[in-house]
């Protein structure tokens, strides 16, 4: 647990602001920002801890429903570190407001527009161009989250097990949720 924190107004404004900002270059998903609220939010500004941060992600992830609740959960420690429960809501909302409003919004206008005018070569180029941009974000997300676990050589079975399951995505049309239990099960019998 990190020291309380003395968050003003302004702090929370901020962050809310920051939030909206992200909301708008999450193309691949919240997760693929990772990396930014990492060095906001732990870096810059000292609100969480690397173990904190990664937590409210692994947390998430894990869960059933949407992975976008790891925002909710980065708010909700921000705003309990800040002085507890009634300012962890707080953080919660606020964090999960910036990251959904613009973002939806968008999505709703430009998903209609793009539909009507699905045929047009910019709007096929357009969506083809973004694939590179997510994929690049995504693996930087999965950098930053290894990179905090301070084992790279040691890791090298998660290593063999994430190139296997790429390559399986990649090239088959196996289910996402059997590479899950595979990877599930390895790690039950501590292969990983």
């Amino acid at each position: 647990m990190s020291p309380t924190l003395h968050l003003q107004a302004a702090d929370w404004l901020s962050l809310f602001i920051h939030y909206l900002g992200l909301s708008l270059l999450a193309v691949g998903g919240a997760i693929s920002t990772a990396p930014d609220m990492h060095r906001y939010l732990v870096d810059q500004q000292g609100w969480l801890t690397d173990a904190q941060f990664n937590a409210s992600i692994a947390l998430a992830q894990a869960a059933p429903g949407p992975n976008v609740l790891f925002i909710a959960l980065m708010g909700w420690t921000v705003g309990t570190n800040a002085g507890g429960m009634l300012l962890g809501l707080l953080g919660a909302s606020i964090t999960m407001g910036g990251i959904l409003i613009p973002s939806t919004t968008l999505t709703y206008y430009a998903a209609r527009w793009g539909h009507r005018n699905r045929d047009l070569r910019a709007v096929r180029a357009f969506k083809a161009g973004l694939s590179p941009i997510v994929i690049g974000l995504i693996i930087a997300t999965g950098w930053l989250m290894t990179a905090a676990h301070n084992q790279l050589a040691t890791d090298w079975p998660l290593w063999l097990v994430t190139a296997a399951s790429t390559l399986i995505v990649w090239r088959t049309r196996i289910h996402l949720l059997w590479l899950l239990g595979a990877g599930a099960l390895l790690g039950w019998f501590g292969l990983v």
